[in-house]
């Protein structure tokens, strides 16, 4: 599967010797060792790929490489995420990727995981014992996790480090280790200790890996809209814009020009940027906007027709408008909105002129007990051990649409949680914003930097309000959140199948 041998390199070999019941006398691995992903036999050292015989774009006969059988697997699969992927390898190379690995491996998986099914299909028809790779944590979540769901489907996972620092080009990062085998053998070891099973997301407890989405959850949280192309504007081009009153349709230019919020302005301050967003109106209607069209028709346009095929025959409109979100919160008198990753789990309203774009996600709810039932302790708890979690655990994790609100089973919205949101969102307004404040000291005032001081007015707030959810749920509010997990496991699987 490489293009460039180069961006993959031997993993550290005498830990995934452990893995894999082996004594390996190797230097530490990362991308500077220059050679692509290993199984070793014995004492040679093959070199192994996962990509389409004959990468040539233009190739139409592309197959599956074979790998040699070999007694053990070892290696460290270069650090690419899913997003990044045709963006570095190229359209055609991609798309014989997925047509080889459909139904294996998710499109949108990080490349480390095909050579994670790999070894595991290697394993299960008995041309391999046992294997030990390395990836970045994003295995433990999201589309990744669910090459380790089928590791555990045909054998099992029976060592892993789930956190552990490493060095990518000069930079700290954290990753994942995991030996798995046929199911042979029995021990269970993680993060150095002795455990019942280790479960798909590299942990030891409930396995909420098993949880359902809910149907309740549906149609609720969606990813914000993606431009990929430069649609964002200033605030001066925004009010030359708004200023106009020409347009042949005699609409204001407001209907398309509104100010942007991203995962960023949400953590950190706004940066007072506009974008430019004609929704999903064809070419005709939103040309009736002269000057947001034709600023788009200059800027955007020749970005557009270098990238991929699709995005060039609807230039005009963001890669991915996000029609079923606009739907959704259409006649809302505002919204939530969360970074899609973020240090700590922030949520908050948003005006309905305003657009939430690429890095954000967006509830199409406008009532206080679902805001507070979101920012309470069991509702983090619940999306941080789903989601993907970045580098080391006080960084955060990634959120998504799926695995981290669609399987989270809310409790009945009562009046208490309603005041207790309402009560943290003022307070935390007055601060963010303080009567006379300058320029300079809201600048300051950040919720980011708001959450890691966590003052006690702040921390009372928030106990109020997991007290009124506990309250909800029925339970005490001091639970442990091994505890938590496993009571909201059990309730999303109760209904799911009721």
């Amino acid at each position: 599967m490489l293009k460039n041998p180069a961006q993959a390199g031997l993993a550290d070999w005498k830990w995934m010797g452990v893995a894999c019941g082996i004594s390996v006398q190797c230097g530490t691995g990362g991308r500077g060792t220059g050679v692509p992903p290993v199984s070793q036999h014995g004492q040679d050292a093959h070199a192994t790929s996962t990509a389409p015989h004959g990468q040539d774009a233009r190739a139409t006969n592309v197959r599956e490489p074979e790998w040699p059988a070999v007694d053990f697997i070892i290696g460290n699969p270069p650090f690419l995420g899913g997003n990044r992927i045709r963006q570095e390898l190229g359209s055609d190379y991609v798309e014989q990727l997925f047509a080889l690995y459909e139904g294996r491996v998710p499109a949108f998986a990080d490349l480390c995981c095909y050579w994670f099914e790999k070894a595991r299909a290697h394993i299960a028809v008995g041309k391999c014992r046992r294997a030990g790779l390395l990836a970045t944590q994003g295995i433990r979540g999201g589309a990744n996790r669910e090459v380790l769901k089928r590791i555990k489907e045909s054998g099992d996972i029976f060592w892993a480090e789930s956190d552990r620092p490493w060095i990518l080009d000069g930079a700290n990062v954290h990753v994942s280790m995991v030996g798995f085998d046929d199911g042979e053998e029995q021990s269970r070891i993680l993060d150095g200790n002795l455990v019942a099973t280790i479960n798909a997301n590299l942990t030891s407890c409930a396995d909420i890996t098993t949880a359902a989405i809910l149907a309740e959850n549906r149609g609720i949280c969606f990813m914000g809209p993606s431009p990929k192309a430069p649609f964002d504007i200033d605030a001066e081009t925004a009010a030359v814009m708004l200023a106009d009153k020409g347009n042949p349709n005699g609409r204001p230019n407001a209907d398309v020009v509104r100010p942007v919020v991203s995962a960023v302005d949400i953590a950190q301050g706004s940066r007072g940027m506009w974008t430019i967003d004609f929704g999903v109106m064809p070419i005709g209607e939103a040309a009736q906007y002269e000057k947001p069209f034709e600023y788009v028709k200059a800027n955007v346009l020749p970005v557009r027709e270098t990238r991929r095929d699709d995005y060039r025959g609807m230039w005009w409109q963001y890669a991915r408008p996000r029609p079923e979100m606009r739907t959704a919160l259409r006649g809302k008198r505002r919204y939530i909105a969360t970074p899609g990753v973020s240090k700590h789990r922030l949520f908050v309203w948003v005006s309905p002129e305003v657009l939430c774009n690429q890095g954000t996600l967006v509830f199409a709810r406008d009532d206080d007990a679902f805001f507070g039932i979101l920012h309470s302790r069991f509702h983090e708890v619940w999306a941080r051990a789903q989601g993907t979690q970045l580098r080391e655990a006080a960084s955060g994790c990634r959120y998504t649409p799926t695995t981290s609100f669609e399987t989270f089973p809310r409790p009945v919205e009562t009046k208490a949680i309603a005041e207790a949101a309402r009560d943290l969102v003022v307070k935390r307004d007055r601060w963010l914003n303080p009567e006379g404040a300058s320029a300079a000291e809201l600048r300051q005032r950040t919720l980011t930097k708001l959450y890691n001081a966590r003052p006690t007015w702040l921390a009372d707030c928030h106990a109020r309000l997991d007290a009124a959810v506990a309250a909800a749920y029925g339970w005490p509010a001091d639970l442990s959140d091994d505890v938590i997990l496993e009571r909201l496991l059990a309730l999303n699987l109760e209904r799911a199948g009721g």
